[in-house]
């Protein structure tokens, strides 16, 4: 399957590697966006960034409000959290992450009537500095919410030539639609965070990325563009892991992206279209990143969609509030199903960076799968997008001989999009492998 011809625009797509995969999106790609209840208590961990954890900032004890910063370091690549209820700590204490780690957090227990945040003042970017606009986006703590957690300030605060903001809204996981309801809903909000983004960076050119799958994406931001200087929407083939950022660039600017290399030093700065939004209510409105909108799904999920969760809710009341009350012999994903971790308590938080919570019933639950020696078919060295050995570092990982496996197999250049798994006959679990290579071989 190659890259198409799409409503008078050539669909883009990456070069090599990668696979098709089912979309599963069915369940809420038509479903508004919906503000879930509050829950009873927050968990809010402080270290949910790339980067030095925060400090608390609050006492057990504490009367908090909604919007309030709780925590925060000195170090330059953080990012500081706020609390997403108004309420009491309850306690500040390690706390079970996503990750499977214990992470110091902030239990906040909620007070009954929860309201919503209220701007203290509406503000107008025109008016505004470029170290006002970005000193707006550092203070409110945020992060890319595509997955990868990058302090969005950090990200902007380059000194190198940056001509192109390319917006992310490829979307390729399966599931997933928390992304293409915010590019259907919060046009206006997008944009406006978008052109924000453009002054800090000195960009001229926006281009706006999305797969094919989401047609009513292109057309809405099509029409909003339409004129409009310097944007412009490129339709991408419906093809795993397209919303990966090295090859966004590639695909969209046709620029090279030498493996390590930095985006800002190819003149580009890729930013999840979640995050765009969040930067437009963070200039505008003064908001913190104190919640998101997060795909809630799965087979059996009786109110599946597409819901502004607040962060530090835990994926026991999101599921609740799903319709879910039976959660036994199941399995809670957070992300997506090719890059999410299963998780093995409902009782773990969202963070920033939560794009899903997905629940697979127990008949799809394939528990310690058998698997096998690799038979060298070769598929997953034919879809690896990164042009590796998958499964070689797979064997090599599995029988600890590690000494060479960085400098002669490019151990580190796995960006562990699950293709080689999925596409496995042996049904070998080949991230696994390379995450625990990759562990041992950062701790020699």
């Amino acid at each position: 399957m190659s890259a198409k011809h799409f409503q008078g625009g050539d669909v883009k797509t990456f070069v090599g590697g990668g696979t098709y995969v089912p979309h599963h999106k069915g369940f809420t790609e038509k479903k508004t966006i919906t503000r879930m209840a509050a829950p009873e208590q927050v968990v809010i961990p402080l270290h949910q960034h790339t980067g030095a954890p925060c400090e608390p900032l609050v006492k057990v004890g504490d009367r908090v409000e909604i919007g309030q910063k709780i925590g925060e370091a000195d170090a330059y690549v953080t990012a500081p959290v706020h609390a997403s209820v108004s309420g009491t700590v309850s306690a500040i204490e390690p706390r079970l992450t996503h990750t499977g780690e214990q992470i110091q957090s902030v239990v906040i227990t909620a007070d009954e009537e929860q309201g919503e945040f209220e701007p203290a003042e509406v503000r107008d970017p025109a008016e505004m500095s470029v170290e006002e606009l970005k000193e707006c986006i550092k203070e409110a703590g945020l992060t890319g919410m595509g997955g990868g957690a990058f302090p969005t300030y950090v990200n902007i605060n380059t000194k190198e030539a940056v001509d192109s903001l390319i917006l992310n809204g490829a979307e390729c996981e399966p599931y997933l639609t928390c992304d293409h309801r915010v590019m259907v809903e919060r046009v206006d909000e997008l944009i406006g965070g978008a052109e924000i983004l453009m002054r800090c960076i000195g960009a001229t050119k926006c281009y706006i990325g999305i797969e094919t799958n989401k047609p009513d994406a292109i057309e809405a931001l099509s029409k909003k563009t339409e004129g409009k200087e310097g944007f412009e929407v490129v339709p991408l083939d419906v093809k795993y892991p397209q919303g990966y950022k090295s090859y966004l660039i590639k695909a969209v600017t046709g620029r090279d992206v030498p493996r390590g290399a930095r985006s800002a030093a190819l003149g580009c700065i890729v930013r999840n279209v979640g995050t765009t939004i969040a930067v437009y209510e963070a200039v505008v409105y003064g908001k913190p990143l104190i919640e998101r909108v997060i795909t809630v799904s799965g087979p059996d999920v009786p109110n599946s969609g597409n819901y502004l969760i607040r962060i530090g809710t835990l994926a026991s009341h999101i599921l609740k509030e799903a319709g879910l009350e039976d959660l036994e012999g199941g399995k809670v994903i957070f992300g997506g199903p090719m890059t999410g971790l299963a998780q093995p308590t409902a009782d773990v938080p969202v963070i920033k960076a939560t794009t899903g919570v997905l629940f697979f019933p127990p008949d799809l639950v394939r528990e310690d799968l058998p698997y096998t020696d690799c038979v060298r078919c070769g598929l997953c060295v034919q879809h690896c997008p990164n042009w590796l050995y998958p499964n070689q570092l797979s064997i090599l990982a599995e029988h600890g001989v590690l000494d060479n496996i960085e400098a002669e197999w490019d151990l580190w250049d796995c960006i562990e999009c699950g293709i080689c798994a999925y596409m496995c006959p042996s049904n070998r679990p080949i991230v696994h492998f390379i995450k625990r290579a990759k562990a041992i071989v950062d701790n020699k």
